[in-house]
């Protein structure tokens, strides 16, 4: 017996917490639905898509910038445009620069101009990282900015949205943002722009209530989710318990409210479709 219990074990042990503090961040990724463990090099690969379950891991602007558009094709536009505190917030400037350095960007949105399949545009491209994608006044201006650019240049209006509504750091000057946007891409379809919205993981708020929504084309990734009110509170308003899927771009596209839903892997090629569609003397 006493062999029994002297024995050295052949089967594998849970890893001690200073062992598994010595493995190195950053390396591996768990899938947040199937729970599948994956290397990110390989999930890079397949534009951070999890090829278990098909899941759509958010992505940050400059990734996204760099799977969009043609190679060495694009330029940034007002990058050096930051935000100010006028309610004198608690903290909120030391939060942006926490956010800047995690980022890479100034803000939460990055805008600018290049190609995709050949076919120029103006872009902007939402990044949750930054204080969760939040729209305050220069998110609003940046935005207004590239609708303005496109208009008076003719190319396409194509705007990613990713965010949690209006910054409230700000107050009022973020609500007015949902104005400004609208009326810029009123002004904008009124002569004969096209716009493009693409609503990623999340799209909420203020957000969806103004510019997401408003696209000649409103389009998706799988699994988003799209929405102005949290689930919580509007079952508690209406009384009644909403479906499991609710507020996911599945959900919407089954209701009439977007035109596709399109998976990364397809997305450049779906928008050199539409663009060569809409370019002058392009497929009739």
């Amino acid at each position: 017996m006493k062999d029994f219990f002297t024995k050295k074990k052949k089967y594998a042990t849970v890893p001690s917490a200073k062992a598994r503090q010595d493995v190195p961040e950053g390396i591996v990724r768990k899938c947040p639905k199937c729970k599948k463990i994956m290397y990110v090099k390989e999930l890079s690969k397949h534009l951070f898509v999890c090829q278990s379950c098909g899941y759509h891991y958010p992505i940050g602007a400059h990734d996204r910038a760099e799977m969009l558009f043609d190679q060495d094709s694009y330029v940034a536009f007002d990058e050096k445009m930051v935000s100010l505190n006028p309610l004198q917030f608690p903290n909120y400037m030391n939060k942006l620069e926490s956010d800047r350095k995690k980022t890479g960007l100034n803000e939460a949105v990055w805008t600018g101009k290049g190609t995709i399949e050949g076919f120029e545009a103006a872009v902007a491209i939402m990044d949750k990282g930054f204080r969760m994608g939040s729209m305050g006044s220069v998110v609003g201006e940046k935005i207004t900015r590239l609708i303005e650019y496109a208009g008076k240049n003719g190319i396409p209006v194509i705007i990613f949205s990713a965010s949690g509504g209006a910054r409230m750091q700000e107050g009022v000057l973020s609500l007015m943002q949902m104005a400004k946007t609208s009326g810029a891409l009123k002004a904008f379809s009124e002569n004969g722009g096209l716009y493009i919205s693409i609503m990623t993981h999340p799209t909420t708020g203020g957000v969806s209530a103004s510019f997401a929504s408003l696209g000649d084309y409103n389009f998706a990734e799988p699994g988003a989710l799209i929405g102005f009110a949290g689930r919580r509170i509007i079952e508690q308003t209406i009384g009644e318990e909403l479906p499991d899927d609710f507020q996911t771009a599945e959900f919407l596209l089954k209701h009439g409210q977007l035109d596709q839903v399109i998976p990364r892997s397809e997305l450049r090629t779906v928008l050199g479709q539409v663009l060569s569609i809409h370019a002058e003397g392009g497929a009739e």
